[in-house]
């Protein structure tokens, strides 16, 4: 594999690829446009199960539409919440999955926060399996993304070792900010 012709996105969703399996449970505790949502639906099959979280009607309702024209929707449950909420709705899963940043083609005055994001993290990792997985796809520059961004590399730095491993993955010489790709696995 070659990274010139990647980007944090493209890198997340080859390790899904490789990692997710027909039946499992998975969490996009970030829904916005539902791009995601039909990669992770079709990935968990029609056995599986997805929970997509975001707090903008708007992004539920586009989440809804595309798995809906896609003959995906009946593999999903979309709440309109904070994904720090998540573990007040799902009590396991096997994958959960964040982009941070702002809804793409939304308003820029909502977007996340480390204050929702951090904790949204610690619910994640409450609820993960024995050998599950977290990513992030981390976009951050603008109004609060660098604040975001210092904040949760540094909650991530301090995840004990012995129960979790984190993987921080960015194009270092990229201009403007390039999203950086995370992994979080729980240690079985």
């Amino acid at each position: 594999m070659t990274y010139f012709d990647q980007n944090a996105l493209k890198l997340c969703h080859a390790f899904w690829r490789r990692r997710l399996r027909p039946g499992m449970t998975c969490v996009d505790a970030t829904a916005g446009r539902g791009r995601d949502a039909a990669v992770l639906c079709e990935l968990i099959g029609e056995a599986g199960h997805l929970f997509a979280f975001d707090i903008q009607p708007e992004a539920i309702e586009s989440t809804r539409e595309r798995l809906a024209g896609a003959g995906l929707l009946d593999r999903a449950t979309l709440i309109c919440a904070s994904h720090s909420r998540m573990a007040d709705y799902v009590p396991a899963a096997d994958a959960v999955v964040f982009n941070l940043g702002y809804l793409p083609h939304g308003d820029h005055a909502i977007g996340t926060t480390a204050a929702e994001s951090i904790p949204a993290v610690e619910a994640a990792l409450s609820i993960l399996a024995e050998d599950g997985f977290v990513t992030i796809c981390l976009y951050y520059g603008g109004d609060s993304g660098y604040a975001e961004h210092d904040a949760l590399l540094s909650y991530l730095w301090q995840l004990d070792a012995r129960q979790y491993t984190v993987m921080v993955q960015q194009f270092f010489n990229r201009p403007n900010c390039p999203p950086i790709f995370i992994v979080i696995e729980k240690n079985w």
